[in-house]
C-alpha cells in the first residue's frame, strides 16, 4: 500500500500524503482509500490480498468478451475435477456436464440463433457465437423433476474460481438454455450432449481466455446483518 501525489485515471488529486492505495501482488492498483476511510476497513482488504483463496474470489469477474483461443483439454478436466469436488447434500453429486469442446457445434448452433435473432445479433457489432462469444462451454445438467439445484450451484461456483485461478474468464449463462430448450431446431445440439431423458438442461458456463479486464460491480454489504 502506497501513497502518492497526482491523480491516477482521471481520478481526482490525491490529498497529500494521506491518500493509499492498494496494490496487488503484479503491481496493479486495486483500491484507492481517502483520509476519511476506516483503517479496519483497509486492513480488511490487506488480509483479503494476502490470502490467494480470498483475492481469486475478490478478482473474478463475469467475462463477455474472449480470445479466439480454445481452453486446453488438460485445463478443463481439472477445471471440471474442482467441480465436481464442490459440497454435495449426502454426496449425491446429481448433477451431469457436458464439456462442449468442438467448434463446428458451438458455430451450428449459433447459426440457428443468428436465424431466429436476426436484429440483436446486428445490434452486437461483437457478435461471434451465442455463449457470450466464449470457446468452449460447460453444460450443468440437474434432474428433471426438480432438486439438485444448490449442489449445482456450488458446483458452478468451484468451476469459476478454480478458472479465475488458471487465468481463464468465465460467465454464467442462462438465456441461452432457454432458446436450445424451447427452439426445434436446436435439437441436433441437445442430442449430442446425451442428456439423459431425467435430467434437464440447468445453466451453461462460458469459459475461455478473457479479451477484457471488467472493473468489480458494486455489492451491497448493508444485506448482511451479524446476529451477535
Amino acid at each position: 500500500m502506497v501513497s502518492q501525489r497526482g491523480a491516477i485515471h482521471g481520478q481526482s488529486p490525491l490529498r497529500r500524503n494521506f491518500t493509499k492505495f492498494l496494490i496487488s501482488r503484479d503491481g496493479k492498483i486495486l483500491r484507492r482509500y481517502e483520509p476519511k476511510d476506516n483503517i479496519s476497513d483497509i486492513e480488511v482488504d490487506i488480509q483479503t490480498e494476502m490470502n490467494p483463496v480470498l483475492s481469486n474470489i475478490m478478482a473474478r469477474r463475469s467475462i463477455r468478451n474472449y480470445l479466439d483461443k480454445s481452453v486446453e483439454h488438460e485445463k478443463l478436466e481439472m477445471i471440471v475435477r474442482a467441480g465436481i469436488n464442490a459440497p454435495s447434500g449426502i454426496n449425491r453429486q446429481p448433477w451431469i456436464i457436458r464439456v462442449v469442446e468442438d467448434q463446428k457445434l458451438i458455430a451450428d448452433v449459433t447459426e440457428v440463433f443468428k436465424q431466429e435473432n436476426a436484429e440483436q445479433v446486428k445490434r452486437d457489432k461483437n457478435f461471434k457465437n451465442m455463449f457470450r462469444n466464449a470457446p468452449n462451454i460447460i453444460c450443468v445438467c440437474t434432474p428433471a423433476n426438480g432438486g439438485g439445484e444448490l449442489d449445482a450451484g456450488l458446483f458452478g461456483e468451484n468451476i469459476m474460481l478454480a478458472a479465475q485461478s488458471m487465468g481463464l474468464g468465465t460467465c454464467c449463462l442462462g438465456g441461452p438454455v432457454r432458446f436450445l430448450t424451447s427452439n426445434e431446431k436446436c435439437k441436433f445440439f441437445l442430442d449430442r450432449l446425451d442428456i439423459p431423458a431425467d435430467y434437464k438442461l440447468n445453466y451453461i458456463i462460458a469459459i475461455g481466455y478473457p479479451n477484457e479486464q471488467p472493473d468489480a460491480k458494486p455489492r451491497d454489504a448493508s444485506k448482511v446483518k451479524f446476529i451477535k
